[in-house]
């Protein structure tokens, strides 16, 4: 391994460990590494012991994790990446130096034959198996890149839809109270991930804005229409606690009668003021909340509903996608449920 490879591991390493700091002041320390190492000689030390070719995979793992950390990856994803690559290739049964295309070929079709796993999971899977490969290629650890000539599988596309306005008009009609109203508001007016939702802190929010954390550590504002400012204006008047989170979690007694329990937050005594709530119990709100009215109802349709009403009312797409957080349009092309009729009035609008 050359010089340069061992200086770029090294840092990785650190900034691995350096796990208190913010992405700027990461940034920041990488630079000072880099410019300090640079009048210093790095080798590995020797040692006698043989690596096994067995070792390699776990090797290069953790090297490709290691970077994909320092790139920003969250440690949710790190997870999902880690499990992948280790059911991949205890499957495959290689070194990932030894992998061909075929093995890789051979892999997808044995999942969906044998497994009868879905093209999407199974597209998911590739695009950890590219990820890593496309890695060891840049890092010239591999010449060729054996996924370089296979495909995805194709998976049909089924067009989820949003709710519609009779629809959040029923739930909205079966809340319980003002914790609730609030959370239902916020994700319809935000467009926020229940991700990003659970960790929104008190003192990010601002008026009518409010600061989410999204993927990949990425920040960004999100808005709080006139329902949303007052759902929260509502909840917080309720609430005894000193927790800085918008929605922090529950230490109150399940055992309670219902009305107690509805009303938990009100009282301080029954509030974790050092934690959020959890995304799994918002998926549980919102699903119970829907099958009482007959919906179909889970955090994320907030979201697709948000980007579809914006772009109803005449929002362009560009500022949906910014507004949800994507890289790119297309990826926002995903969550709009545009209907035939919506198309009839765009075509008598623009088109002369």
């Amino acid at each position: 391994m050359i010089e340069n490879d061992l200086k770029q591991d090294l840092i990785n390493e650190i900034l691995y460990g350096m796990t208190g700091i913010d992405e700027k002041q990461q940034e920041h320390l990488k630079m000072i590494l880099y410019m300090k190492m640079e009048k210093y000689n790095i080798s590995l030390k020797s040692t006698e012991v043989a690596i096994y070719e067995g070792d390699i995979n776990e090797i290069l793992f953790k090297k490709f994790l290691i970077a994909k950390k320092v790139s920003g990856c969250t440690d949710r994803t790190i997870e999902f990446y880690t499990k992948t690559l280790n059911s991949v290739f205890l499957v495959i049964g290689k070194s990932c130096m030894e992998v061909t295309s075929d093995d890789i070929r051979l892999y997808m079709a044995t999942r969906k034959i044998k497994d009868n796993v879905t093209a999407t999971t199974i597209n998911n899977e590739f695009r950890v198996i590219g990820s890593f490969y496309t890695y060891l290629q840049k890092e010239e650890i591999l010449l060729k890149n054996p996924i370089s000539k296979v495909t995805t599988m194709k998976a049909p596309k089924k067009k989820k839809k949003s709710f519609t306005e009779i629809e959040i008009e029923k739930m909205r009609d079966v809340l319980k109270n003002e914790r609730e109203k609030a959370i239902f508001e916020v994700l319809l007016s935000s467009g926020a991930r229940v991700s990003e939702l659970v960790n929104i802190k008190l003192e990010e929010i601002t008026g009518n804005k409010a600061i989410v954390h999204g993927k990949g550590q990425k920040d960004r504002i999100v808005y709080l229409n006139a329902k949303a400012q007052l759902a929260l204006e509502k909840y917080l008047e309720k609430r005894e606690d000193k927790s800085e989170y918008l929605f922090p979690a529950g230490l109150y007694n399940s055992g309670q009668g219902k009305a107690k329990t509805h009303l938990w937050w009100t009282d301080k005594k029954n509030v974790n003021e050092d934690k959020s709530i959890d995304k799994g119990s918002i998926e549980s709100l919102i699903r119970t909340r829907g099958r009482a009215v007959g919906v179909t109802a889970y955090p994320h349709k907030f979201r697709r509903t948000c980007a579809t009403f914006a772009l109803r009312s005449g929002m362009p797409i560009e500022q949906v996608s910014k507004m949800l957080g994507h890289e790119s349009i297309e990826t926002t092309q995903i969550y709009l449920d545009m209907k035939e009729k919506d198309l009839e009035i765009a075509h008598e609008k623009y088109v002369r």
